[in-house]
């Protein structure tokens, strides 16, 4: 019997390394995920990966203008009087970001992976925002954008 055991413990053993292997083979075929960001109100956040490019090659202008007018986005309730924290994964803060108000930069480059502005600054006219809802998008990029991420901040007051 100890045969017949050691012989069923070696199929099973080759069967599991057969397995592994396999479930290797197909998670390398995978696309790596792009990196993502994050818009934080209170205790609210939505996260989303790249709405374009975010894989580290430049993007078209022609592109990043067709990206600003997609409307299949995440969307976050703001209080003016609340304060809206932006993080991004490390891979975005390398090549700096911006912070954009309706295809307009709203800050400067930045290599920090976290900021934040008053939640009134994305319901004021003076900013250029119009209506209850704004669109904000982080670009990634100084010279050359090769990510866009884009959410919806609808104001709730």
């Amino acid at each position: 019997m100890t045969t017949l055991q050691s012989v069923v413990r070696r199929r099973r053993a080759l069967a599991a390394a057969g397995a592994v292997s396999a479930g290797l083979l197909v998670l390398s075929a995978c696309d790596k995920p792009t990196p993502l960001a994050t818009v934080t109100v209170g205790t609210s956040s939505v996260h989303s990966e790249a709405t374009c490019g975010g894989e580290g090659e430049p993007l078209k202008t022609a592109d990043l203008a067709k990206c600003l007018q997609n409307k299949d986005i995440e969307s976050i309730k703001v209080d003016p009087d609340d304060t809206v924290r932006f993080g991004v994964d490390p891979d975005i803060a390398d090549e700096g970001w911006t912070i954009l108000m309706n295809g307009q930069p709203l800050t400067d480059s930045s290599t920090k992976t976290y900021r934040t502005v008053p939640g009134s600054v994305f319901f004021n006219a003076q900013y250029g925002a119009s209506g209850d809802s704004t669109l904000v998008s982080i670009k990634e990029g100084e010279q050359n954008v090769t990510g866009l991420w884009s959410f919806k901040l609808k104001k709730d007051s």
